[in-house]
């Protein structure tokens, strides 16, 4: 199964994603921001990381634009939610735009999950 890190600050909704990826047999680790994110990928080499769009310190697109600075090339799924769903799709759009090749409104399903990674993962 597949190393993943799961990059949201919402405490509950992250410990919730890290329970059903360990559930189905990955090895899921966790950052609260893309400062933390970062941090952590440059010692420790995943398959795959999770990340909100929207989070306080270093959001989703500047994490994302930062590893590809780096040449740190790594499969993702971007999610995103709130009150509207415009502002999600948006943040989902902005993801998709640099080079995120699945994305997410929360909330979401366990198959919605599953169904994005195996997407990433081809």
């Amino acid at each position: 199964m597949a190393r993943i890190l799961v990059v949201e600050d919402d405490e509950w909704y992250r410990a919730l994603m890290v329970e059903m990826l360990r559930q189905d047999g990955h090895e899921a680790v966790e950052a609260g921001d893309g400062v933390q994110a970062l941090a952590y990928l440059k010692s420790n080499p995943m398959d795959l990381m999770i990340i909100d769009m929207l989070m306080p310190n270093k959001d989703g697109v500047d994490t994302i634009m930062e590893l590809q600075q780096l040449g740190m090339a790594i499969p993702i799924v971007a999610i995103s939610g709130g009150r509207r769903a415009v502002s999600a799709e948006f943040n989902l759009e902005s993801a998709r735009l640099l080079g995120v090749r699945a994305g997410l409104v929360k909330p979401f399903s366990r198959a919605d999950l599953r169904g994005a990674l195996a997407e990433v993962m081809e």
